[in-house]
């Protein structure tokens, strides 16, 4: 109850506060906080994932921008979860700590991660394998839907999410920032130190982020034994900006320390079994992991008269180990290096015409160092070559297209365990040609009109080829068939836009057919007592959805947003049981309410207005900014399209999560000293298994009767970043 009554009487201080600086310097008749404006501003904005440099008004693709300011006040675990809520995506996770993105109902090795410019590589096929990126490293997010992009080859089928670094400093300039969070349910802790500058175009950027949470509750569970989790990261980007390009190194140390959620229970009384008899340790607890990630970039790029010409290589190391019994001797271990390269001519342009060709790829060595094997030693290569054209045609047409050729190299290793075939040696060739066509017509000022058509392609994953083994974190084992097929798709996307100055509206439309469409399936085979058996097959797929949106600006500084996502995904030529693919989002309603009660910075009269005031009190004492209250509703339809032959899934019943934020920008003598924000998740304190949580098929409550482990309860984040010029 304390709890509640801070934050009332934080949003009581923001209103009142707010309200009486509001009469003295705000005015708003063509304000920021206009939904047209705001339209206008998003629409200047760069997105680089398409085919270069591209105004997102010029983007045939569906594309979703995720701000700095945006991510700074969303309170989240990781950086998927962060965007998790944007529409049309969704995220597969595995306790509080573990996160994967899912795309319109499409993840794994479907949807390619772009960090420091190259795709993040650390075992993304497996349930409890997250994204290994510090989030506080990360300014922004792009997310590209569907297979649109021809720059990232085999994986992008569903999209890309790009998650984009700080921006380099202007000439002169030096910051620091520090940040910390606090989240009450599971104790998150955590901070972030930065230093960046440049000075005559020698540029650098420091970071360093520890955050550390014990276990979470929720109202059916309680303490849930094994969802506690460590992650420290570090950053150092070096590099030279001139007139000519630049040149950066960016070196990466990411470390997490996730244990595993089991949810075993006791016979007798259904409660989960901790190892421990202290609920909210922050250390780590049997069984866990330990995942180290390393990372070397080396990004260049040159300005030439015909255009930029840019080269990037990277090299990471991912160890992942699993310790079961023993908190000093690890039972599997996964070693992955991973060597990428991508060169790209991008022209300027000229009588409206824009040319982009490249070459990129990948090699990758997979070795176990561990006594427990999921998946085969491995070798991969792969190369693929590119080329697009953007043509605009005055102000209101923009034509793009594009062609790529991909050719992939697997060779698993073979293995003998105890006299018996583990794995057999094998190689598999796999050859792509994909390629789009988009168009987007400006009708005005106030609407777009949007079509691409895209073939994506995906080679099957080692693990989809080879696995013989059980995978901890999902509690089941794994044969897979070294008999699969490449998939391939055919996307349709069509897409409307329409903005005024009280109302904004969008809506995509997507209809994807998939051949030879990968996923597993439970069987009756127990090869492991103690576990299911799952089995990966393939068949043709459709998928369609769409996304949704609108965003009502009645009187100024009141927003009523509201989004509404929806895929429907099936297996052709099937059964009724097998008819649905397994594991597709819920489909999924989000509205918020949010008032601004003082907002200055973008509009051009009230900064003017505010540029008087400070002139007329240049003393001027504690002050807010940028303040806000919110409210908001995540509603999750029930999903009962499952694929339910061999109880490989369960129906999920709907949901609502309730939700109240605040934030503002403190200000000290016209200066911003802090921004300070306020969630509070879940406000209700909901008991409720998300879909897509891998936990809803532990163990069942022989008391209560429920199947699985619930996801966290009521969860209120305080968060504060402290910017210094120096």
């Amino acid at each position: 109850m304390k709890i509640r009554y801070i934050i009332l009487a934080l949003l009581c201080v923001c209103t009142a506060l707010s309200a009486q600086d509001n009469t003295k310097i705000h005015e708003h008749p063509e304000d920021s906080t206009d939904v047209f404006y705001r339209h206008l501003q998003l629409n200047e904005l760069t997105v680089t994932g398409v085919a270069g440099d591209t105004k997102l008004k010029h983007s045939t693709a569906p594309v979703s921008i995720v701000s700095p300011q945006e991510l700074r006040s969303t309170a989240s675990s990781n950086i998927i979860d962060a965007i998790a809520h944007q529409p049309g995506v969704s995220q597969l996770t595995t306790g509080s700590g573990i996160s994967k993105p899912i795309i319109r109902g499409l993840g794994y090795n479907r949807v390619v991660v772009m960090s420091e410019g190259v795709r993040q590589e650390g075992q993304q096929w497996g349930d409890e394998h997250g994204v290994e990126v510090d989030g506080s490293s990360v300014n922004s997010v792009e997310i590209l839907k569907g297979p649109a992009s021809l720059m990232y080859g085999s994986d992008a089928m569903a999209g890309v999410v790009i998650l984009h670094p700080q921006p380099t400093l202007a000439e002169g300039e030096m910051h620091a920032n520090v940040s910390t969070e606090y989240q009450t349910n599971n104790g998150l802790f955590a901070y972030n130190l930065s230093l960046s500058g440049n000075k005559k175009g020698f540029v650098w950027d420091a970071r360093f982020s520890d955050k550390m949470a014990h276990a979470y509750k929720n109202k059916y569970d309680g303490y849930v034994p094994g969802s506690q989790f460590r992650e420290r990261s570090g950053r150092l980007m070096l590099g030279i900006n001139q007139s000519w390009g630049h040149s950066r190194l960016v070196w990466v140390a990411y470390h997490l320390t996730p244990s595993i959620v089991e949810g075993e229970r006791d016979e007798q009384t259904g409660e989960l079994i901790w190892s421990t008899d202290h609920h909210k340790t922050y250390s780590k607890t049997l069984p866990f992991q330990q995942v180290k990630h390393y990372k070397a970039v080396w990004d260049n790029s040159l300005n030439l008269p015909i255009g930029n010409l840019k080269a990037i290589i990277g090299y990471q190391q991912n160890r992942r180990q699993e310790y079961e019994e023993s908190a000093d001797e690890y039972e599997a271990y996964f070693k992955l290096h991973s060597l990428t390269y991508d060169l790209r001519l991008v022209t300027n342009e000229w009588n409206g015409w824009r040319l982009s060709t490249g070459v990129g790829g990948m090699y990758q060595q997979s070795v176990n160092l561990g006594e427990e094997y999921l998946i085969p030693d491995y070798k991969l290569f792969d190369i693929g070559v590119y080329a697009t054209a953007t043509k605009t045609l005055g102000d209101r047409w923009t034509l793009n297209g594009g062609v790529r050729y991909d050719h992939r190299r697997m060779h698993g290793d073979a293995l003998e365990e105890d006299g018996e075939m583990r794995f057999t040696d094998f190689i598999r060739h796999f050859n792509g040609l994909t390629g789009s066509m988009g168009a987007i017509f400006n009708v005005n000022e106030h609407f777009n009109l949007r079509l691409n058509v895209a073939r994506g392609f995906r080679s099957p994953n080692m693990s989809e080829l080879a696995s013989n083994g059980v995978h901890e974190g999902s509690h089941r084992y794994e044969i897979g068939s070294q008999q699969l097929k490449a998939e391939y798709s055919w996307q349709a996307d069509l897409g409307l836009d329409f903005t005024s100055r009280y109302v904004s509206a969008q809506v995509a439309l997507f209809a994807n057919r998939i051949n030879n469409y990968v996923f597993t399936h439970r069987v009756e085979e127990v090869i492991q007592p103690g576990y299911l058996t799952y089995v990966y097959t393939q068949g043709d797929a459709r998928l369609l959805g769409f996304e949704a949106g609108v965003d009502f600006h009645p009187i100024h500084s009141i927003h009523f947003a509201n989004s509404f996502s929806y895929v429907d995904a099936q297996q052709l030529h099937a059964t009724p049981d097998t008819k649905y693919l397994p594991f597709t989002p819920a489909p999924r309603w989000s509205s918020e309410l949010k008032w601004e009660l003082f907002h200055h910075t973008h509009s051009t009269v009230s900064t003017h207005a505010a540029h008087e005031y400070r002139h007329a009190h240049p003393k001027q004492g504690l002050a807010l900014n940028n303040t806000y209250i919110a409210a908001g509703v995540d509603y999750y339809l029930p999903q009962n399209h499952i694929y339910r032959a061999d109880d490989t899934e369960t129906e999920t019943p709907g949901y609502a999560l309730l939700s109240l934020s605040a934030g503002t920008d403190l200000h000290l003598r016209n200066k911003k000293i802090a921004e300070v924000y306020v969630t509070a998740d879940n406000l209700l304190n909901c008991a409720y298994q998300h879909h897509l949580s891998r936990l809803k098929y532990t163990d069942v409550n022989v008391v209560t009767g429920r199947r699985g482990v619930y996801n966290m309860g009521r969860n209120i984040t305080f968060k504060v970043v402290i910017p210094i010029d120096l």
